[in-house]
Order: C-alpha cells, then sequence, then structure tokens
C-alpha cells in the first residue's frame, strides 16, 4: 500500500513511531528480508494494539454508563419507600436491627461451635458397657454404665410419675424448644420476691445436656454450651426420647444413676409398680439427690415429696384430693446400713474402663479396683473436717484430694465436698493453677543436668521482658543454696533457672515426662506455677521422687474380667513397666532437698507424725488455689482447696489447710504398716520447727480463729429466736375445767385458758 494510501488514524503513530521503524528496517535489511515486508509487520502490530485499547476503552465506558443507569433506577425505585417522621424512625429502628442481628447471628454460630464438638463423640452409646466395680480386696462397690434393670420405655411408666417429674422439673417440657423464656422469667421472678434462689429456669432438656455431655462447672462458657446442646437435642430427638434418657441418666443418690435403679434401690420394686407417693420421692431426687436421699435423711425425703405433690396441684396436672392420700402415708424405703460408695473414683475408673477395655467384645464386665475404703474413707474426713472447722474463715468451699501408694495404685480419690451436691470432679477435671508447687519441676530439670542441694544461686531483682517476679516478702536473701531457695520457696530462682539456664520449653518438657497429662500453655510465668492443672496430674508427678525416679504408672484398675471369670486385662501383666523418668541422682537430690520442706520450710503443718514427709505448698494470686503435694516412702498425695466461681480465699496459704488436711489423711494411713524409706534420704529426721499459730504478714500460714457453720439461714435463725421470744411472754396454760389436774390447781386470778 502506498503512503498516501494509508488510513488518517494510523499517520500520526507512524510518524510518531518513525525511530522504530527505521531500528526495524535495520533488523529487517541485516536478515535480508525484502523492505515492503519489512514495513507490514510493525503496521500490522501498531494496528492490534490499538484495536485492543478501544476495545477496552469502550467497555470500560458502556459498563460504566449501565452501572449509572442502573444505580438511578435503583434510586427512583427506592424513592418510592422514602418515609418521614416518626415512620422513618422505625425504619431507622428496624435497619440497626437487621444489622446488629446479623452480627448477633454470626456470633451466636461462633459460639456454638464449641458445644457442637461434644456431639460428635458416640454420645449416645456412651454408656453400653455394664461394669460391676469391687476394691481392692474384692468387695462390690459399685455400678456403672448400663442400669442392670432395664429401662422402661416411657408409654410404660405410670402416670403419675411422669406428672410428678414434671411439675417439679419442667412444667412446659411439651411447649418450649429446648430453652423455656417464660419458665426462665418466672424463675427470675420468685427468685428476686424471695431474695435467694428458690427456682432454677434450666429447662428438662438443658439438664439432660448437662448429664450428656458437660460437668457441673459453674461458668458462663458452660451455660452458653447447654443451651447450645439443648437446642440440639430438642433438633434431633422426640420429646420422649429426651424424657427417657432423663431419667435414665440422671443421678438419684446411693451411687444409683436413672429412676429405674433408684426404684430398685429405695423401694424394691419396678420403676412400673412405684406408688404415687414413691414417684413423688423419686422426683424430688433430681434437685439435690444426696440432700433428700431417702436412706440417708428419710425425713427430708418426705418433705421433699409433700413439695413435689403440692407442685402437681399447683400445675394442674392433679387435684388435691388425688394427693391427700399420698400425703398422708409417705413411701417408706428399704433399710440400707451400707457405706456411701466412693462415687467421685468411681466415675473415674469407669472412664478408664472404656479406654481400656473399647477393644474388648464383651463390655459386661466385673472390674477389681485399686481403692482402699478405709484410706478413701479417711481422705473424705480429712476434706470435709477441714472445710467444716475452717471453711468460713478462710472462706473456701471446695477440696479435692488425690492419693497414690507408690508403685502406681490410687488408693483414695476426693473430686468435691459432696458429689450429690455435684458430681464434678475436682481431682480429675478441674484445672487450677498450682502456684509454687510447680516449682518442683524447675528443680527437678536443674538436678537432671548436673546441680545439687549446695548448688549456690543468686536471689535478687530479675526482668524477663515485661516482667518483674518478687518474692512473698518483697525482699532478697543474695547467695543461697538450692535446697534452701525451694525450701523458703523463693520466687526469683526458678525465673532465673528457665530465663538463662534451661528455657521454658525444658520445663515443659519435664511436666510431660513425670506424668502430667494436661498441656501446658508455653509462658514465661510458668516457673512460678500459672500453668493449669488438676490434682490427679500433681498427684501422679511427684509420685516420681519416692519411686527413685522412675515413672509412678498411675492406675486405678487392677484387674478386668467377664462374667464368665476370664480375666481379660491384668495391669501387673499388660501395663508397660515403669520407665526411669529422672536418674537416680537426681531424684536422690529432689528427696534431700524436698524433706526439708515439712520441717524448715513453709509447709510444717505437713510432716507426718514419726515418718520423714517430703513436698511443697502452693499459694496462686489473690489466693484463689491454695495446695499441698507431698510423700513419704509409702505414699503421696496432693491435696488442693478453693472455690469453682474462681473467687479468693480469705489469704488461705498452701501451708494451712492443705497441710493439714495431708497430715490428717497420712497419720491415719500409716498406722500399722511397715515404713519404707524415701530413696536418697540417710540421715535422719530433721527436727521440726514450731508453727506460728497467730496470724500475720510475716507468719502468712498461721491458721485463722475457727468459726462454726451456720446451719440455719438467717431467716430460719430469726423466726426462731421470735417464736422462742413469744412463747416465753405468753400466759401460762391452764388445764380445762373438771379435770383433776384443774382441782389440785389454786385458783388464779386473771387466769386465761388458752
Amino acid at each position: 500500500m502506498a503512503d498516501s494510501d494509508k488510513p488518517d488514524d494510523l499517520e500520526p503513530m507512524e510518524r510518531l513511531g518513525g525511530a522504530d521503524q527505521d531500528v526495524g528496517a535495520d533488523r529487517g535489511a541485516d536478515r535480508g528480508e525484502p523492505a515492503g515486508k519489512r514495513e507490514a509487520a510493525p503496521r500490522l502490530k501498531r494496528h492490534i494494539f490499538l484495536k485492543i485499547d478501544s476495545w477496552l476503552d469502550s467497555t470500560l465506558w458502556n459498563a460504566g454508563y449501565d452501572l449509572t443507569e442502573a444505580w438511578e433506577e435503583i434510586t427512583i425505585f427506592f424513592r418510592r419507600f422514602r418515609v418521614r417522621g416518626l415512620k422513618k424512625f422505625g425504619f431507622e429502628l428496624a435497619g440497626e436491627a437487621m444489622t446488629l442481628g446479623t452480627a448477633g447471628m454470626v456470633l451466636l454460630l461462633a459460639l456454638a461451635q464449641p458445644a457442637f464438638e461434644e456431639t460428635k463423640q458416640d454420645w449416645h452409646n456412651h454408656d453400653n458397657f455394664a461394669v460391676t466395680f469391687l476394691d481392692r480386696y474384692g468387695n462390690t462397690i459399685g455400678h456403672r454404665g448400663i442400669i442392670h434393670e432395664n429401662s422402661v420405655p416411657v408409654d410404660e411408666l405410670p402416670d403419675h410419675l411422669i406428672k410428678a417429674v414434671l411439675a417439679t422439673e419442667d412444667r412446659r417440657f411439651f411447649e418450649h424448644f429446648g430453652i423455656d423464656f417464660v419458665g426462665l422469667a418466672r424463675a427470675m421472678s420468685e427468685n428476686a420476691k424471695a431474695g435467694e434462689v428458690v427456682q432454677g429456669g434450666s429447662t428438662l432438656t438443658q439438664q439432660l445436656a448437662k448429664n450428656l455431655f458437660l460437668t457441673n462447672e459453674r461458668s458462663i462458657e458452660r451455660k452458653i454450651k447447654e443451651a447450645y446442646l439443648a437446642l440440639w437435642l430438642e433438633a434431633n430427638l422426640s420429646k420422649k426420647e429426651i424424657l427417657a434418657l432423663y431419667l435414665d441418666r440422671a443421678y438419684m443418690g446411693g451411687g444409683t444413676f436413672g429412676a429405674a435403679a433408684a426404684s430398685q434401690f429405695y423401694f424394691g420394686k419396678t420403676l412400673t409398680e412405684v406408688t404415687l407417693a414413691e414417684a413423688a420421692m423419686l422426683a424430688g431426687l433430681f434437685k439435690a439427690p444426696a440432700k433428700y436421699a431417702p436412706h440417708v435423711n428419710l425425713p427430708a425425703a418426705r418433705a421433699r415429696a409433700n413439695d413435689v405433690l403440692s407442685n402437681m396441684v399447683q400445675s394442674g396436672l392433679m387435684t388435691e384430693g388425688q394427693v391427700v392420700a399420698a400425703r398422708r402415708n409417705p413411701a417408706s424405703v428399704i433399710d440400707r446400713n451400707e457405706k456411701e460408695a466412693p462415687d467421685f473414683f468411681l466415675d473415674w475408673a469407669f472412664e478408664e474402663v472404656q479406654r481400656i477395655a473399647a477393644k474388648f467384645k464383651d463390655h459386661t464386665l466385673v472390674v477389681r479396683t485399686t481403692i482402699d475404703l478405709g484410706l478413701q474413707q479417711a481422705a473424705e474426713e480429712a476434706v470435709a473436717s477441714s472445710l467444716r472447722e475452717y471453711g468460713e474463715s478462710y472462706n473456701v468451699r471446695q477440696g479435692a484430694v488425690v492419693m497414690i501408694e507408690n508403685g502406681g495404685a490410687v488408693r483414695a480419690m476426693v473430686g468435691g465436698r459432696d458429689y450429690g451436691e455435684s458430681q464434678f470432679n475436682r481431682a480429675t477435671r478441674a484445672l487450677r493453677q498450682p502456684g509454687s508447687s510447680f516449682k518442683m519441676y524447675t528443680y527437678a530439670l536443674a538436678m537432671e543436668n548436673g546441680y545439687t542441694p549446695q548448688t549456690v544461686v543468686v536471689d535478687g531483682p530479675i526482668s524477663w521482658g515485661n516482667w518483674s517476679p518478687q518474692n512473698y516478702g518483697r525482699s532478697y536473701s543474695g547467695r543461697v543454696t538450692m535446697e534452701t531457695a525451694l525450701a523458703k520457696s523463693i520466687n526469683t530462682i526458678p525465673v532465673r533457672l528457665a530465663k538463662e539456664k534451661f528455657g521454658i520449653d525444658a520445663i515443659i518438657q519435664t511436666t510431660k515426662a513425670l506424668g502430667v497429662e494436661t498441656p501446658i500453655k508455653k509462658d514465661v510465668t510458668i516457673p512460678l506455677g500459672t500453668a493449669e492443672v488438676t490434682v490427679m496430674d500433681q498427684a501422679t508427678a511427684y509420685a516420681v521422687l519416692p519411686a527413685g525416679g522412675k515413672a509412678s504408672r498411675r492406675h486405678g484398675i487392677a484387674q478386668i474380667s467377664n462374667y464368665a471369670g476370664d480375666v481379660l486385662y491384668d495391669f501387673d501383666r499388660d501395663a508397660a513397666p515403669a520407665a526411669q523418668i529422672l536418674s537416680e541422682q537426681a531424684a536422690s537430690y529432689m528427696n534431700q532437698m524436698m524433706t526439708k520442706i515439712p520441717y524448715i520450710g513453709t509447709a510444717r503443718r505437713a510432716a507426718v507424725d514419726g515418718v520423714l514427709t517430703g513436698g511443697k505448698t502452693g499459694t496462686t494470686q489473690a489466693y484463689r488455689d491454695a495446695w499441698f503435694v507431698g510423700y513419704t516412702g509409702n505414699y503421696t498425695a496432693a491435696v488442693w482447696f478453693g472455690n469453682d466461681d474462681y473467687t479468693s480465699t480469705n489469704n488461705m496459704t498452701g501451708g494451712s489447710l492443705p497441710a493439714m488436711t495431708f497430715k490428717k489423711l497420712m497419720d491415719y494411713a500409716h498406722q500399722g504398716i511397715d515404713l519404707k524409706a524415701i530413696p536418697g534420704v540417710d540421715q535422719p529426721m530433721p527436727e521440726k520447727e514450731a508453727q506460728p499459730e497467730v496470724a500475720d504478714a510475716a507468719n502468712p500460714d498461721a491458721l485463722p480463729p475457727m468459726v462454726r457453720p451456720r446451719s440455719l439461714s438467717a431467716q430460719s435463725t430469726r423466726l426462731i429466736r421470735d417464736l422462742a421470744a413469744r412463747l416465753k411472754a405468753a400466759d401460762a396454760l391452764s388445764a380445762p375445767a373438771g379435770t383433776a389436774q384443774a382441782a389440785a390447781e389454786p385458783a388464779t386470778t386473771g387466769a386465761t385458758t388458752r
């Protein structure tokens, strides 16, 4: 094509790109290409780029134009809905509600995730074991799993039993969807009027969710999970199935679970045969099975049953005429002079059985456990007496103990002060900060890495980032031995060891090696006991020391057999041998240091009479938790006191109530047995320094005055005192006229017959 024939729109570009054309031409000449061909190539390339540019420009412009038109049409359409005045306020409010509602739904979904994680397990078949438990000597101590008295279908249950349960536990059960806002409002109103908690707002479905998936721990997290799981149960089960599960899974006192087992235990009859009076007594057990258990407190059980009958009348399920016979003839129970079952231990042992026997074909089992009922009773009495004597003074309401015989057998377990009131096992499931009792792990790591009890370390100010730990008395001792540092529970030493020598990871690895199963979160404050552990963890780890550094092999199951007598599991036969966790030298060094603490250190109330004792106290920030974990050559025990709601105690330290409770238990445990030596400790038992009895800032372990716990409410006390005053002020009674007594009495002017 000649130059004069080029399109006008290409000419400017050709003029601007002339230099490039020359270069291209020169290159084409070098290759021996014809001149016409060399000129056509750049023209074609420019033409393609211009086409692309033109297409992009037009497309973007058209898209913008179309969007503008669409937006204008949308705007014109919505102008029809424009409101003013009060209507505008309503629309704005609705819009904000939708926005907040969307955000709320996202939040609710996030909160629901942890709850629904609980449903991933095979919860429906969780109790497909039927286990009879024996103590270490072969005596039957309880049952867990499938109830041997087969559960009765809801349709076959007596009508008065269903009515008694619903009238007392959830009157609107067949009307709500798992959460009863009407019932919750009514309960809040009644509680506000009474000034105390007299009604609960939880539905029967929520209570079942707690029994199936959760614990009795009082926390907001647990209540949120409970609400979501109640909705999940309502969505996946019928109302009859929910009611049947509730009647089968609830704890009913006396070591029984489920109404069918309770009926056999208390009345010696099947659930279909219970009378109205007996049904009312069973329904009354759901609230507080230990408090109202008829074999323990029959008057209280009958009074509670009478309240259930009143509930049935008030809810319209029965008339007063229908319940009057049950009021006049309350239920009687079978006389059972039996010891209370060690229920906290049995719950934990049942979990162990399910773990061990999951691979067995036979799930109907007889299990010999390691528990010693004598030691169990001593542990329960030690915790109960300590709380009874000093609970009010220290503002502490809960305690837990785990006792392990050196060799690994769990001999006693106390998971709380009252199993009937709360089945949450604080010995195995409550995660609490161990305070200074955690220092053992850092010192054990040091002994394993060349330190000795006489190694000199520096107690002085130290900072780790923005954290500057201080000692209890806010003073420093300068150069001290490791033995003294541990005995006096100096805070800066384990922190300095962690920062300058070993690191946090090595301490965490040591805790795992010693037997702590709870995951430890990495933090620089760990050496002072800010990580959370269980009482069982502490007992397990400390039991390594009297074992000469070998794994304690904690266990509660000695043998598992089927009903044919075949031994399916035997701990001595099937368990792995104890591994050497600490070297014998390191364990000896630790024992030499730990046995000084009950005599010259912070645990002088823990020293067992006539028996060499080692151990360590622990007290957390704000006095929320107090520990003593100690051992002799025969036994190891971990003792914890605190409150479920994490409120602070009244300055309670590990050297006070926990140490005293440890001593009560160990004094009993060491009667009439052969005493074993603690490895590595050959010197005579140290002389114990006097323990201060008057509490002051310098002696934090001193005991406060005992305060008798209140057995009656303040309202009841005032009522009784007022009644006594009225009786004293009342006129004397006179015998009716015409009786021998009236004839014998002298006439009294103004006497009044009442």
